[in-house]
């Protein structure tokens, strides 16, 4: 690769190499504060190539690739560099990580407990996580959670926050001293723009947290708070995880533990400060 940019996000480290300058730029600039790889060994190696010589320069469209692919997946836009580059790491880490489970769930933290939050595309986890950010919670995960099959503790992994479409000018409002990368328009999922985490966020990464609540926010409802019971928190955690069935009886184990322990409510909100209001009561019961 002509380009290559490394940096560790939490325990798990990347190396990431482009045809192009641009998207190494784009990872550099918001990553800037991030530490290297441990030993500097990458854990994951992410490529975004041109198929074809000639589409470096004409209609330049990357190809994702690296240690992890899907031949299936369809190319990207060279404007939509930073997008590709976050997808390749989100791709290495759901197809080759077997040490964590891992949960598709916004994770944040408070007092050395985290809250994990999880549901379908549009739920508004991301969101969620940011105005909890705004509000002094420490930022532990936009994507992933890694829970630690060994120790049952959730490590952070805090990777830029994904922010779509309307989310985009709410969490600006909230954050108008924050990092945000540039707007990427008409994607697959409209317009996108990432936020970069907070400087707290960022230098606790390597300090683990223990999980007490797991939310499932649901977004454009009459407000409701409604618990859920550890087999359907089992079944739903199952669906939201990408490496549960390649962990095997460790997967399982983990699980099992996590909704034995750890309580699950379920929220419907129609904006986002009766969301906030509503995870703050929850949490305060929690306590």
């Amino acid at each position: 690769m002509r380009h290559v940019f490394q940096l560790r996000i939490g325990p798990v480290g990347f190396r990431v190499g482009s045809d192009w300058r641009a998207p190494v730029t784009a990872l550099a600039t918001l990553y800037d504060d991030y530490p290297k790889p441990r030993d500097g060994i990458p854990d994951f190696t992410v490529r975004l190539f041109a198929l074809r010589p000639w589409r470096r320069r004409v209609r330049p469209s990357i190809t994702l690739g690296g240690d992890y692919l899907l031949p299936e997946a369809a190319p990207l836009p060279l404007r939509l560099g930073l997008l590709a580059a976050e997808m390749g790491m989100n791709l290495q880490m759901a197809l080759g990580q077997r040490r964590y489970l891992l949960l598709h769930a916004a994770t944040v933290e408070r007092d050395g407990r985290a809250l994990l939050m999880t549901g379908v595309s549009g739920a508004g986890k991301s969101t969620l996580a940011a105005l909890l950010m705004a509000r002094g919670w420490r930022l532990m995960g936009d994507e992933f959670a890694l829970l630690d099959p060994a120790t049952g503790l959730v490590h952070g992994f805090p990777r830029l926050v994904s922010l779509k479409n309307q989310a985009i000018g709410v969490v600006q409002q909230a954050l108008p001293d924050a990092r945000f990368g540039p707007l990427q328009p008409d994607t697959p999922k409209g317009d996108i723009r990432h936020l970069k985490p907070d400087a707290a966020s960022v230098a606790a990464m390597d300090v683990p947290a223990r999980p007490v609540a797991i939310l499932f926010p649901s977004f454009g409802h009459a407000p409701d708070v409604r618990p859920v019971p550890p087999a359907e928190t089992f079944v739903r955690l199952t669906q939201a995880s990408t490496n549960y069935v390649a962990l095997g009886e460790r997967g399982f184990d983990a699980l099992t533990w996590l909704v034995a322990a750890v309580p699950a409510h379920a929220i419907d909100y129609p904006d986002t400060r009766t969301a906030v209001a509503m995870v703050e009561r929850l949490w305060e019961q929690a306590a």
